[in-house]
């Protein structure tokens, strides 16, 4: 199965004009944990609820601070062409649960989660992934 077939293609999406404040409202109206950041149609970058917590509250930033001060600007990416269980393979090494997705000239065109995976027939290599995600690990470390 290719990433197309299982993706979310409505992303909504925000720029570097959003605060945090606005980012995790978004994230509330929408129910997710996840948003890219985009110019035009183009990923410059990620922000998590997590990056928003972790990175801007705990560290004391004001609500109408910029996310460009705590988003992730080293974006990892499939194609919508990928085989899906080679993207599964990939998030599962990279400790990812979302991914943004990309057409061949490598603008936005959707996000694929471990969810849409797992609904859509790749469910028992969905759980070796899931393994993977967990293990400890200095990838995602939110310290600086």
């Amino acid at each position: 199965m290719k990433v197309s077939e299982c993706m979310t293609r409505d992303v909504r999406t925000v720029s570097l004009d959003n605060s945090l404040q606005s980012a995790a409202q978004i994230m509330g109206e929408l129910d997710c944990g996840f948003l890219p950041v985009a110019r035009d149609d183009r990923l410059i970058g990620i922000i998590t609820d997590r990056d928003i917590a972790v990175r801007g509250v705990a560290r004391g930033l004001a609500a109408d601070a910029g996310i460009e001060t705590v988003m992730s600007d080293e974006v990892r990416y499939c194609f919508e062409d990928d085989e899906a269980d080679d993207v599964l393979e990939n998030m599962g090494d990279i400790q990812v649960r979302r991914m943004p997705v990309v057409d061949r000239n490598k603008r936005l065109v959707g996000v694929v989660s471990i969810s849409d995976l797992a609904a859509n027939g790749e469910a028992p290599r969905v759980g070796e992934a899931l393994g993977d995600i967990a293990r400890p690990s200095g990838l995602h470390s939110q310290r600086v």
